[in-house]
């Protein structure tokens, strides 16, 4: 990507051609700013005979991190998109092709791994190397097969790398070889795609009702799957003047939309601190001091409205509490929310349940949703 403004690069990715046509299969996040603010950016491709050209950007699938460019020549026809999904063994040798840390054209070797478990759509584990720059470039079998897209690696891990499947790609280049002229203005699609991912997003979470699970006096509610994972701890020490045990629940993946936003993510938070031996008013002074109304995200967030909140007192089945809602709205795409729900008990002088539920990029009748689903569940332990 260059800046229109004086052709200073400013990011870089791979491609490839698709059989002999000059469609170009890439990531969408490599053209992601050519997408979001085609005033400031233009793309300009570079083949491995160092020829350039223009970049015209046709259709992305924000979901699925792809994208669909046109160029001013044509493939060889030596990548080919098949029309099935491409059958691969555990262990079977890929090859990634791209242009790592734009230092040329560059193949890696891996091979596959199986399937991503806890991500929202599927991606292969490519056991390889796939450095910056070459997001977007094919990963192909020993027969030259397109089994994947390169699409990122995990930098806390030694060669845990990611492919699109190539299935995900098929009906995208049949929406881009149809349509006579691309969009003028990507963000209404981007909107579409980003509000049905919240449909199902949020229609899996409270597909059956949250699991509940106990917390010293209290019930709260978490949700373990495929998506969320929930992680625990505590600062038990025995001459500590309070104990504060956490559970926290959330999903490893979100949506890429750009350099600064990703959306379409879930995560919930419970801590319980409880004290024996500090005073009731010191005890509120503690918990006071850890329910944070302005931990909501920067107000300054351009991409967003400021926070509107509303504070209720409320009862759930069980519990007396006080509950926090702040929504704000998403600037380009039309009818996405980011929800914030903090939820704190006002019942007991040496034991308080601070609850947080996050919802990024859902439509208005989805937060409320869940959050209602999330504030009715809290509630006291049977046996108190």
């Amino acid at each position: 990507m260059l800046l229109r403004n004086g052709r200073s690069q400013s990011s870089v990715g791979s491609g490839f051609l698709v059989g002999t046509g000059n469609l170009v299969l890439t990531n969408y996040h490599v053209v992601s700013q050519m997408a979001l603010d085609p005033d400031v950016y233009i793309g300009e491709y570079v083949d491995t005979d160092g020829k350039s050209g223009p970049v015209e950007l046709l259709a992305v699938d924000v979901l699925h991190d792809l994208a669909v460019v046109r160029v001013n020549r044509n493939g060889t026809g030596f990548f080919q998109v098949p029309d099935k999904p491409v059958k691969l063994v555990q262990g079977q040798y890929l090859y990634s092709l791209g242009n790592p840390l734009d230092l040329g054209f560059a193949i890696s070797e891996g091979s596959y791994n199986g399937i991503v478990t806890r991500s929202f759509y599927e991606q292969l584990i490519f056991t390889g190397p796939i450095n910056s720059g070459m997001s977007g470039g094919p990963s192909v079998t020993a027969a030259g097969v397109v089994a994947g897209v390169n699409v990122s690696k995990r930098l806390d891990g030694e060669l845990v790398s990611f492919l699109v499947p190539v299935k995900y790609a098929q009906e995208l280049l049949r929406q881009a070889s149809a349509q006579p002229h691309p969009p003028k203005n990507f963000n209404p699609l981007i909107g579409q795609q980003l509000l049905a991912h919240q449909r199902a997003l949020i229609d899996r979470l409270l597909a059956e009702p949250l699991s509940m699970r106990a917390m010293g006096p209290y019930q709260v509610p978490v949700r373990e799957s495929q998506q969320l994972r929930c992680w625990g701890r505590s600062n038990f020490r025995a001459e500590a003047e309070y104990t504060l045990d956490s559970v926290s629940c959330a999903m490893e993946v979100a949506v890429y939309v750009s350099d600064t936003q990703q959306t379409g993510h879930v995560s919930m938070t419970h801590q319980v601190i409880r004290s024996s031996s500090l005073h009731p008013l010191q005890f509120a002074v503690l918990a006071s001091s850890r329910f944070r109304v302005d931990r909501i995200g920067a107000g300054r967030d351009t991409r967003l409205t400021r926070p509107a909140c509303a504070e209720m007192f409320v009862h759930t089945a069980t519990l007396p509490v006080r509950a926090v809602t702040c929504v704000r709205a998403y600037r380009k795409f039309a009818g996405l929310y980011n929800f914030t729900l903090l939820a704190a008990s006002t019942d007991d002088p040496h034991a308080n349940l601070q609850s947080r539920l996050d919802l990024a990029g859902v439509s208005y009748e989805n937060g409320m949703r869940a959050t209602r689903a999330f504030l009715s569940a809290l509630g006291r332990s049977r046996g108190r």
